[in-house]
């Protein structure tokens, strides 16, 4: 009685998780501990797959838990790693599919951990139901093993039911479908309860309670019964033993309910519930006999029948009533899928504890450049409002003006400056990092162009393919796939065309005060000798104005101090959102990131922004009073055609001065940004290269998929039958049906009339048709001007020749040739019995010339054409 059905596992191709996850890990964390941590716990992942996946695993629950802990680990790491962009491609073949001698079995790649996941699940519930069906049923524990497996493996295979289509996106394999799934957790299922029916037995549980058990059991093998009748990928045997199980748990309900009866004195209802138990194990015994064992379960109703008829016929004399006319029995189901909560394994580990989710790193990364905004922003606004103080003094002349009252030397700030500029370079440097920025360009526009070209040259095979298979394509669209790649690569040419924009503006910067640069780069005399020369009128020193003015300038240069410290104290500020965000996810289930990073930048940097602003406000209001004391100095001096050349001269190399400054920064700025987006174009490139490498690893498996089933399909649809094809005799049972007969007229001789003589002396056939040359008068062949009889070829024709039977290969009801056939020798005592030996060697006489054939033909010995694989 003790059969139970349990489920192979499937098997993975190998996959090297090492490099994709050690890649990620080396460029999303700096080096260090923690980073050789992470590459640590990677290796063990990888050994943790191997040991699940890689060898034959023992039908033990030690087997059982490392596939446990492989799955909790992937639970585990699928939000800690952009397994998406990795690319990683999981083969698995299907379970139930054993594969043929021309092609192999059908497997199924993916890149989606979420495969990989449903299929471990899969041999999760498979090797647990493996375990369940070795286990020792004549003990208790264990039948309370089997039961614990056997729910187990019913609510792993439940949960895949569930989740299978969206954690793939594309149609499963037959063995993990939702059909076949929710079939083998239904079965399952009905094993667990059928296992609490042995254990009632074994404990002598009240009748009642054990109908209402078994009346349950065969309930749950009915559904499953009806569930698998269209499954054909399952294997043949289960849908017999699910029928005898559903009619021996049927019987074993009644025999219980039947021994109810006899204690509630209804003999005649205990003789119906026997009388219909030994119907149904009849019925097992008559079809299911090579599946399960029913002699034990019918000897004991059989003795019970026995015994109450005996009873009933002597003394009771009950009447037996029919079976529709008897109360239904209950139900009682003491069993239920196992939920999958992970983590199932009551020893996991996470091997990446310290690593967090990815939707915390988005976060985390999303927050990291809203604190990049505000600290730009911040000191942004600071060197706008120091370059607004340059300028502005720069147009009045400040402070060379006080420091030119002689007008014949070179003031001491424009000597600071020229000799500033010399020590950073002079021109030769800024032409250097100009020369350069070009071949930065060149270098990550290629790498760009190259990256989306992959992509471009894989969609468009994607896209044929999807034309020319139609429906059968049925993987995600490489345009939909790709959409955030594109998109990604169309910011990176954005971000590279504006990049252009501000290297044109840069450069025209350069060019109109390359000459004044070029002149602060000369020695002290050079450059003494270009300034013009101005004699004043009087002297200025110790004026009021010009102290007023000196004392202003030194307050602008308190300011910018201010601000050089106050710029390093923004940058300076350092602050960790991992903490907060884990937060919100654990109470939540959702980050919100936004909020969540304003509260905090408004309480880290609310009192760097108020002193920014005091201190644009303080520089604002100074400068207004400088151009006041500047016009009042202008005023007391004399003007003169020399004294406005000197001044116009000093102011452009003030400004030269001030433009080379921020024009070295600039060009230092964009050759870190170019050699930064390098970098960060070549992980695109890796990105675009892993997933076109995944996609055209998926297209071929794909390709192979559909090669062998369209090798599998046949060849032409059924077809008709001509009508005169059908009205031959009736071919021999069990022989092929022949193929139609080419038939000869035959002219009836008529009768000749008897001469007024005695009839002549009497013969038998066989003695007239024994006779060399002659034939009967009614198998005299036509004349052969009627229909001539066919002629052996006398060379090979170029066509090989046959009967007219189509030559489609493999449609219904098709069979090779017989090959002694001969169409023309068919009821028939013809003498021509050599074009019979050309008919065996491949080649029949040729039809008659009036006879065509409706179908193209074909040797009869041509064999059926399969696939190379």
């Amino acid at each position: 009685m003790a059969t139970f059905i349990s489920v192979p596992l499937k098997k993975s191709s190998e996959v090297d998780l090492v490099k994709p996850l050690s890649k990620f890990v080396g460029s999303a964390y700096p080096a260090g501990e923690e980073q050789a941590e992470y590459l640590r716990a990677v290796e063990e992942l990888n050994k943790l797959r191997k040991s699940a996946l890689g060898r034959p695993l023992d039908k033990h629950e030690s087997s059982l838990e490392i596939l446990l802990r492989y799955y909790d680990q992937l639970c585990a790491v699928e939000p800690k790693f952009p397994f998406p962009e990795l690319c990683l491609t999981f083969t698995w073949k299907d379970a139930f599919d054993k594969g043929s001698l021309f092609g192999g079995s059908v497997k199924l790649a993916l890149a989606s951990l979420g495969y990989e996941k449903t299929c471990v699940l899969f041999n999760i519930g498979a090797l647990a139901s493996q375990i369940a069906s070795e286990q020792n049923l004549d003990n208790d524990e264990g039948l309370k093993s089997a039961a614990k497996f056997y729910q187990l493996a019913s609510g792993a295979f439940a949960h895949i039911k569930d989740t299978v289509l969206s954690a793939l996106n594309r149609e499963p394999t037959m063995d993990i479908s939702p059909e076949t799934v929710g079939t083998l957790s239904q079965i399952m299922l009905s094993q667990a309860q059928e296992v609490f029916v042995m254990k009632a037995t074994a404990d002598k549980m009240k009748d009642a309670i054990v109908a209402k058990l078994a009346n349950q059991a065969a309930d749950f093998y009915g559904d499953a019964f009806k569930q698998c009748q269209y499954k054909e990928n399952l294997p043949k045997e289960v849908l017999p033993v699910l029928a005898a199980k559903h009619c021996m748990m049927q019987a074993t309900a009644e025999l219980h309910q039947s021994a109810l009866a006899n204690q509630k004195k209804r003999f005649g209802e205990e003789i119906a519930r026997l009388q219909h138990a030994t119907e149904l194990v009849k019925t097992v015994a008559s079809r299911y006999d090579e599946y399960v064992n029913v002699k034990d379960l019918s000897e004991k109703i059989n003795r019970a029948l026995t015994a109450a008829k005996k009873d009933n016929d002597f003394i009771y004399h009950d009447r037996v009533p029919e079976v529709k006319d008897l109360e239904h029995i209950g139900k009682a189901a003491l069993v239920k899928t196992t939920s999958i909560q992970v983590p199932l394994s009551q020893k996991f580990t996470d091997l990446f504890e310290k690593m967090v989710p990815m939707e915390v790193q988005q976060s985390l990364s999303l927050s990291n450049s809203r604190r990049a905004d505000t600290v730009n922003r911040l000191v942004g606004s600071l060197r706008e409002a120091t370059n607004l103080c340059n300028g502005v003094l720069a147009s009045l002349n400040l402070p060379a003006a006080l420091e030119d009252l002689s007008g014949d030397s070179v003031p001491q700030s424009i000597l600071e400056k020229s000799r500033a500029v010399v020590q950073q370079g002079g021109l030769h440097s800024i032409e250097q990092l100009i020369k350069d920025l070009p071949e930065l360009l060149q270098r990550n526009r290629e790498i760009l162009d190259e990256s989306l070209k992959m992509l471009d040259d894989e969609e468009t095979t994607d896209n044929e393919l999807r034309t020319k298979f139609s429906q059968r394509w049925n993987r995600t669209p490489s345009g939909d796939l790709y959409k955030p790649l594109r998109a990604e690569g169309g910011n990176f040419r954005s971000v590279l065309d504006k990049a252009v924009q501000a290297d044109q503006v840069v450069r025209e910067r350069y060019n109109s005060h390359c000459e004044m640069i070029a002149l602060l780069c000369k020695p002290e005399n050079e450059l003494c000798a270009a300034i013009p020369s101005a004699n004043p009128a009087k002297t200025l020193q110790g004026s009021e104005v010009v102290n007023v003015l000196k004392a202003q300038l030194g307050q602008l240069d308190a300011i910018k101090r201010e601000r050089e410290v106050l710029e390093g104290e923004i940058k300076s500020v350092t602050f960790d959102m991992t903490a907060k965000f884990l937060t919100a996810l654990a109470q939540d289930g959702a980050i919100n990131e936004e909020a969540l990073s304003a509260a905090e930048l408004d309480s880290r940097y609310g009192s760097h922004t108020q002193r920014v602003q005091q201190n644009l406000r303080a520089q604002e209001d100074l400068l207004g009073q400088v151009q006041t004391s500047h016009q009042e100095f202008a005023a007391l001096k004399q003007s003169n055609a020399e004294a406005n050349d000197r001044e116009e001269m000093l102011k452009k190399l003030a400004s030269a001065h001030d433009s080379y400054i921020e024009i070295t920064s600039n060009l230092k700025e964009g050759t870190k940004f170019y050699n930064d987006l390098t970098e960060i174009l070549l992980k695109f490139q890796n990105k675009c290269s892993d997933i076109v490498f995944a996609r055209k690893t998926e297209r071929d498996e794909l390709l192979k998929e559909l090669q062998q089933s369209i090798a599998r399909e046949p060849s032409a649809p059924s077809f008709s039958v001509p009508a005169y094809q059908s009205n031959t005799s009736t071919p021999a049972a069990g022989g092929p049906t022949p193929a139609p007969r080419t038939m000869f007229p035959v002219q009836p001789q008529p009768k000749a009339q008897p001469p007024a003589r005695p009839p002549p002396p009497s013969f038998t056939p066989q003695a007239a048709s024994s006779t060399p040359g002659q034939a009967p008068a009614s198998q005299v062949p036509p004349p052969a001007s009627s229909n001539p009889p066919p002629m052996a070829p006398t060379s090979a024709p170029s066509q090989a020749q046959g009967p007219p039977y189509p030559s489609y290969q493999g449609y219904p009801g098709y069979y090779q040739m017989p090959m002694a056939y001969n169409p023309y020798a068919y009821g028939y005592n013809m003498p021509y019995m050599h074009y019979q030996g050309q008919a065996q060697a491949g080649y029949p006489g040729a039809p008659p010339a009036q006879q065509t054939y409706p179908y193209p033909q074909q040797p009869p010995q041509q064999q059926p054409y399969y696939p190379q694989q």
